[in-house]
């Protein structure tokens, strides 16, 4: 064992088992179960029952629903604009056949969830229920899931680009000048990384078309994010920074980041992290760029900015750290 396993390989191996055990832990501890919890949800009915229907829900067993009334319907399809809300229910005053709307294009597995958990009252009541999506798919983007798609190959690239530009002359580099241009290597490849997903998913696929400058500037964020805060792990921690970079972008990230199942469908854990890291962040931004004509983007950029400036200064403050310093000998009689 010795002669074919060192003690530093053996750590690493060790290392690489722990991770891979994390990421299994992650997956399935986020999407084993999906359970909503207080799905916004606002609620136009007659005054005198509002109050009554809003109680209604909000008490329901296990708190799946955060019913918020408005005053009419209107109002109701303007908190959906402002992705303040996942949905409406709207009770008719003419007839027995009340309206939900949803919007697939926040996540299509809310909008079930939403129909799942009225249908029933409405069964109960004797009352019809019509479903309405006021942000359906777009046809190319089967539940709303290339939104996400992209986000995670924009985050993937950006790390994998870190990683790769740390082979040639090791993790850390060897001076603030070799930092700079890993930077600027960095920013050139996030500009192109930008508009080649933005071009792949809209021209070429359909996926998601008719955003090419924002995706673009918005990719470009995202990758160079990513990729600057890995080479500032690297720069500090060496070799364990790409394993720090996979356990928070891959690990913890790509579970929580509203793909397959939005925030409200995720357990408390994967629900707090996900708006906070780059896949949810990515993730929320392209949905609010392609569906809500840009709500939620800004705050998804300034975190994101966040991430690029601890990346570069990080990585500056590290180079310079480790930067050998110079011994002047006194000279020799």
């Amino acid at each position: 064992m010795r002669d074919g396993v060192t003690p530093r390989a053996g750590a690493l191996v060790l290392a690489v088992l722990a991770v891979q055990l994390a990421f299994i832990a992650s997956y399935i501890g986020a999407f084993h179960e999906p359970t909503p919890h207080r799905i916004p949800i606002a609620v136009a009915a007659p005054a005198q029952q509002v109050g009554e229907l809003v109680r209604q829900l909000d008490a329901l067993p296990g708190s799946p629903l955060d019913a918020r009334a408005v005053p009419d319907e209107a109002s109701a399809r303007r908190m959906i604009d402002r992705r303040e809300v996942y949905g409406a229910f709207v009770v008719s005053t003419t007839d027995a056949t009340d309206r939900l709307i949803i919007a697939s294009g926040a996540g299509a597995g809310v909008g079930q969830v939403l129909e799942q958990i009225v249908t029933p009252l409405e069964d109960a009541q004797d009352r019809a229920l019509t479903v309405e999506d006021a942000k359906p798919a777009l046809l190319g983007d089967a539940r709303g899931l290339s939104g996400f798609y992209l986000a995670l190959g924009w985050v993937v690239g950006g790390y994998l680009v870190a990683i790769a530009l740390s082979t040639s002359k090791g993790s850390r580099p060897a001076n603030p000048h070799r930092a700079v241009i890993r930077l600027l290597s960095l920013l050139v490849y996030a500009v192109l990384s930008g508009l080649g997903g933005a071009l792949v998913s809209g021209a070429i696929y359909g996926a998601i078309d008719g955003h090419l400058v924002q995706l673009t500037w918005f990719g470009a964020l995202l990758v160079l994010a990513s990729g600057a805060f890995t080479m500032a792990l690297q720069a500090a921690f060496g070799f364990v920074g790409t394993g720090l970079a996979v356990l928070l972008f891959v690990v913890l990230g790509n579970p929580s980041a509203g793909g397959a199942y939005p925030a409200p469908l995720l357990p408390p854990f994967w629900r707090a992290v996900g708006p906070w890291l780059p896949p949810g962040l990515g993730t929320e931004a392209i949905r609010g760029i392609v569906y809500f004509d840009g709500v939620g983007v800004g705050r998804s950029a300034l975190i994101l900015s966040g991430y690029c400036l601890i990346g570069v200064v990080g990585t500056l403050l590290a180079a310079t750290a480790t930067r050998p310093r110079r011994v002047i000998l006194p000279a020799t009689p």
